[in-house]
């Protein structure tokens, strides 16, 4: 299929692949948890998203067309993914896993910081069949793949048809294994700036030297996030945080929120920049609510005038 008879057809504006789950949120005084055989804490709740989930959610509160293709387990953390997405508006296509839904514990603290458990649960064989996501691809857009393992098998095909892909690698140190494919197929690239630590800014540039990344984005939550292009120059660029719109009470899916304001502004033809800080400002909204239940409109991330 050539790229212009794709993108006649491309009628999807984001399809997101894999990252669904439950996270289960304990509200606690402070982090790290004291030492303690028994600890009292508010309400326990769960909250389906992960951070494919959000990316698709979030995406879809600001008016592109969304579809997140994953495997999820027939149980109850199943049903309430399935609830969860089609109350956002997502088309939601999934195939059963074995192993059951993903599962997060996340501990979150009076000002919003979090720890999170995260069961991957998937099993190391796991794919996703071709038949199963060929079709969402040649409608797609733009592709944002969660680092689950199986993604990384839909590069060719994703590469073949000449679709735009994006990748979130959390938390990477530049060094795991795992992220490295994720890391160096992607088109446009988002990280913690926590994992590497001092190391950041040699691990944005070894993406973009060693890699397709038109752009490598480091998040780094209060502190705003850095950028680098290719055609940027060799030291990461600052894009300050935007302060929230009220009280901070959770930062469960604030990054998940950045990458739907950046690739909003991708998808719309802004400069590198500007999506750096539309991200901002959707990822400041998201800590205003629970465990991500803050989603940004186009109104609020327009009203910001990026």
């Amino acid at each position: 299929m050539s790229a212009a008879q794709r993108t006649v057809r491309a009628d999807l504006d984001v399809l997101v692949i894999g990252g669904s789950g439950v996270d289960t949120v304990v509200r606690v005084g402070s982090l790290p948890v004291p030492l303690a055989d028994s600890v009292g804490v508010p309400p326990i709740t769960e909250w389906p998203g992960h951070t494919g989930g959000n990316v698709a959610l979030g995406c879809r509160a600001l008016g592109l067309g969304v579809a997140l293709l994953d495997f999820i387990g027939d149980d109850r953390p199943g049903t309430l993914v399935r609830e969860r997405l089609a109350e956002g508006g997502v088309d939601f296509a999934h195939l059963i896993s074995p192993s059951g839904t993903r599962r997060a514990v996340n501990l979150v603290d009076a000002t919003g910081r979090r720890m999170s458990f995260y069961d991957a649960r998937d099993p190391g064989d796991l794919r996703m069949p071709r038949d199963f996501y060929l079709s969402h691809l040649r409608r797609a857009r733009h592709v944002h793949l969660s680092i689950v393992d199986f993604a990384r098998f839909l590069y060719d095909d994703i590469a073949e048809l000449g679709v735009p892909v994006s990748t979130d690698l959390h938390d990477w140190d530049g060094v795991d294994d795992h992220h490295r494919e994720f890391a160096l197929r992607s088109d446009v690239v988002f990280l913690s700036a926590a994992g590497a630590g001092e190391r950041i800014a040699s691990v944005m540039r070894e993406i973009l030297r060693e890699g397709r990344a038109e752009a490598v984005i480091a998040t780094a939550g209060a502190g705003g996030s850095y950028l680098m292009t290719r055609d940027g120059g060799r030291t990461p660029r600052p894009i300050p945080a935007t302060a929230p719109p009220g009280p901070v009470v959770d930062s469960n899916g604030a990054g998940d929120a950045f990458v739907c304001g950046f690739l909003y502004g991708r998808l719309a033809g802004r400069a590198a920049e500007d999506c750096a800080r539309l991200g901002a400002v959707a990822g400041a909204y998201a800590c205003t609510g629970r465990g991500g239940s803050a989603l940004i409109g186009p109104g609020e991330l327009a009203a910001a005038q990026v």
